[in-house]
């Protein structure tokens, strides 16, 4: 295709069309209107552009970026296959002509874009792997349950900021099952019921409590490393969020993938507007929970309102009613999993497993590890780290 051409082309798209202001095409598209107007220093400064543009998204391969910017692209064809419905043909051939635009862009080399400038061996260059657009985005609309689009095709966790929109995590916690230590049932609860949302089979609310230093928040953190190439995703909310819930759930309702909202350390003073908001979520309203999401919160106490011993013994005549209030939270939470702190014997293996991983070997391990724990305030998974990565920190492996 001549660049001529590909100019025009690029011009008409609708669907790709948002991806005329990604930096990269923007730069091709201007490089392409110097060839027929600029003079050759400008079509140089142009391509020096360009190139700038395509080393700044750390790749310096124009093939697989374009690949990149394309399969995550959020376009009315995807919406439409994400909610089961069968885009018409008009857009059936829209979409295949403007893939074949945008592989004419994914297929520029640095050859093919300096023809005209002769030998010109200062000019920057770059990588262009081949790809092949149409069979790959193919693919991930057939798969869409699993890839997703937009910034949900790009990363698996999520943060709501002070506006209340999604922002992914771009350096998530890496932590997997396989590092985590003891708990296997009640991580192998909390799998097979994420396991279940995956399948489009009912899945629980889950409740995770118990002390801190447990490990509920890294469960919930490894089981979406494990699961995310599956179609799962997840979006942490905080306490002073919750009433964005009823948004964000309208939001991801027709979203294709899987989500869990996590909700960390979770507890509430009596008459906490965010209560109400969390339980009408939970048991049910006007902006109900889609299938597609499932609310995991974390929690030290198992009674999720704070409650005094006036609450407890006061002068209300339906006292029973208001202790009720007070519990029914979190019974609301289909499944409730308790993370006990650990005896000595699972401490102390913890302990050992965590120090072989890292060729630690002493004999006075499982003395200091004791007096570690005594200085924390007790044992727990969060210790037994902690006090391995101290001795890593001094040395004294």
């Amino acid at each position: 295709m001549e660049l001529s051409e590909l100019s025009v082309r690029l011009r008409a798209l609708a669907l790709f069309r948002p991806l005329l202001s990604e930096p990269v095409i923007e730069a091709v598209c201007t490089y392409c209107d110097c060839l027929e107007n600029g003079w050759p220093a400008q079509i140089i400064s142009a391509y020096g552009e360009l190139v700038s543009r395509l080393y700044a998204t750390d790749e310096a391969d124009l093939g697989k970026h374009i690949q990149s910017v394309v399969e995550g692209s959020e376009t009315v064809y995807l919406r439409q296959v994400g909610r089961g419905e069968t885009p018409p043909a008009s857009m059936e051939r829209c979409l295949l002509e403007e893939l074949k635009t945008l592989q004419a862009v994914a297929d520029l080399t640095p050859a093919v874009l300096c023809a005209s400038l002769g030998e010109v061996d200062y000019l920057p260059a770059f990588e262009n792997s081949p790809v092949d657009l149409t069979g790959s985005y193919r693919r991930r609309v057939e798969n869409i349950g699993r890839f997703g689009y937009s910034i949900y095709a790009r990363y698996h966790m999520f943060y709501l900021d002070q506006e209340g929109h999604v922002v992914p995590v771009r350096h998530p916690d890496g932590t997997r099952l396989q590092d985590l230590v003891d708990y296997q049932r009640e991580q192998r609860l909390i799998l097979d019921n994420t396991l279940a949302l995956l399948a489009d089979r009912p899945a629980a609310n889950i409740l995770l409590t118990g002390d801190a230093g447990t490990g509920k928040s890294s469960t919930i953190k490894a089981v979406a490393n494990e699961l995310h190439q599956e179609g799962l995703r997840v979006i942490e909310v905080r306490k002073d969020q919750l009433r964005l819930l009823p948004a964000i759930l309208d939001e991801l309702a027709a979203n294709p993938l899987k989500f869990i909202l996590f909700i960390d350390d979770l507890s509430f003073q009596k008459g906490d507007d965010n209560y109400s908001a969390l339980k009408a979520i939970l048991e049910g309203s006007v902006s109900r929970k889609s299938p597609n999401v499932a609310i995991y919160a974390t929690s030290n106490r198992r009674h999720l309102v704070k409650e005094s011993f006036h609450d407890r013994e006061g002068d209300d005549i339906h006292r029973n009613d208001t202790m009720q209030e007070l519990l029914s939270l979190s019974e609301r939470f289909g499944l409730q999993i308790t993370f006990q702190k650990p005896d000595k014997a699972t401490y102390l293996h913890i302990v050992r497993h965590l120090a072989a991983e890292q060729g630690i070997c002493r004999e006075d391990l499982d003395q200091l590890a004791e007096r570690f724990a005594l200085g924390r305030g007790g044992r727990s998974p969060r210790a037994a780290r902690q006090f391995v990565d101290s001795l890593l920190a001094e040395g004294t492996v």
